[in-house]
């Protein structure tokens, strides 16, 4: 690995892309699986029943998405990967899954520069993330 260049401070002028990529992604996985005020605050504002309903079109959506994920190709498909990244980051985040959407956030930042092995492995740490939600949520 090459040295970063290096200001008179000696002070790194340049980061490294994969240890920040790493860092991204331990960062949104420290996230909780879910947020119960956020989930509570959508209750407030449209009802229990409103809520239900509208989240079990979000699950709906988002195991569509994730299988959308798998089906998409880095060779071709980086700008679909990068909005449909964007679309889960916003919907996870209304209902309160917070790792999911840092991990979407994160997906969306690096769709298009992510290599196979990392975009794998982000799908794989939303796969999990959204499962964890999902548990949460059932109990």
């Amino acid at each position: 690995m090459t040295q970063p260049a290096r200001t008179s401070r000696n002070v790194p002028t340049s980061v490294d892309l994969a240890q920040a990529s790493e860092c991204a992604m331990l960062l949104a996985c420290a996230q909780p699986a879910f947020d119960a005020p956020a989930f509570a605050a959508l209750v407030d504002e449209i009802g229990e029943d409103g809520a239900a309903e509208v989240h079990a079109v979000f699950i709906d959506e988002t195991r569509s998405r994730l299988a959308r994920f798998r089906s998409a190709t880095l060779e071709h498909d980086r700008a679909e990967i990068a909005r449909e990244a964007h679309s889960l980051k916003s919907g996870a985040g209304s209902f309160g899954y917070r790792r999911v959407a840092a991990l979407a956030q994160d997906l969306e930042r690096r769709a298009g520069d992510a290599t196979a092995s990392e975009y794998l492995r982000m799908l794989t740490l939303l796969d999990a993330a959204f499962a964890a939600g999902q548990a949460f949520v059932t109990r």
